[in-house]
Parts: structure tokens; C-alpha cells; sequence
């Protein structure tokens, strides 16, 4: 198992940005596929981004593609979600997730280690 903490979040106008990060511990970081999910209120869990654990390429879901950009350090175990031109729709809690040896995958299912989440509200 690894343990995985959130950070970040807040209260932003859209059009603006914010940046979360995901501090990793417990086990071997570079071993595990990572990932943010985003839940708003009333609404089922949904996938965002993803890094494979080989971190060959990266995961979006279309509907932030061209705004987020996922990336990871293994050598201070932390993944980043960096996010652009927000807009109301994006307000949610913000779940990272980490899968051993991991593909990327965009099922939240695939994911058995989860952090606490982060709220991300934008203001129009």
C-alpha cells in the first residue's frame, strides 16, 4: 500500500489556475501507476489524468485536454496536476489515486490506493 495526501486546492475565478500536488509514502513510488479523479456534488466519480507507472506517456479525459497537464517526481514521490483556464465545471473534489505497476488506467476501479481529496471550486 501507499499512502497519498492531496494539496492544493481552493477557491479560483475562471480563467485562472491552480495546481494540486499528491505527496506519495510508504512504498516504491516509481512502481505505481498515478492518477486524478474528480467527484462534484451529486455526480459519479470521473476520471481526469493519468501517468503510467513506466511514465511513458499520459492519460486526459477530453473534457480537460489542452488545460491539465499530469506529471510526476519519482525522486520526491509526488504527482502534480497542473491546471489551466478553469472554468465552472471544473469544481469538484480532486482524488489522487496510485495502482502498483499500473497502465494509466482511466477506471477508478483499477485504483486501490487513494489520498484524502481536495475541493477545487472556480467562480464564474
Amino acid at each position: 500500500q501507499v499512502q497519498l495526501v492531496e494539496s492544493g486546492g481552493g477557491l479560483v475565478q475562471a480563467g485562472g489556475s491552480l495546481r494540486l500536488s499528491c505527496a506519495a509514502s510508504g512504498r516504491t513510488f516509481s512502481n505505481y501507476a498515478t492518477a486524478w479523479f474528480r467527484q462534484a456534488p451529486g455526480k459519479e466519480r470521473d476520471f481526469v489524468a493519468a501517468i503510467p507507472w513506466s511514465g511513458a506517456g499520459t492519460y486526459y479525459a477530453d473534457s480537460v485536454k489542452g488545460r491539465f497537464t499530469i506529471s510526476r517526481v519519482n525522486a520526491k514521490s509526488t504527482v502534480y496536476l497542473q491546471m489551466n483556464s478553469l472554468k465552472p465545471e471544473d469544481t469538484a473534489v480532486y482524488y489522487c489515486a496510485a495502482s502498483l505497476f499500473g497502465w494509466g488506467s482511466v477506471r477508478s476501479r483499477d485504483y486501490n490506493n487513494w489520498g484524502q481529496g481536495t475541493q477545487v471550486t472556480v467562480s464564474s
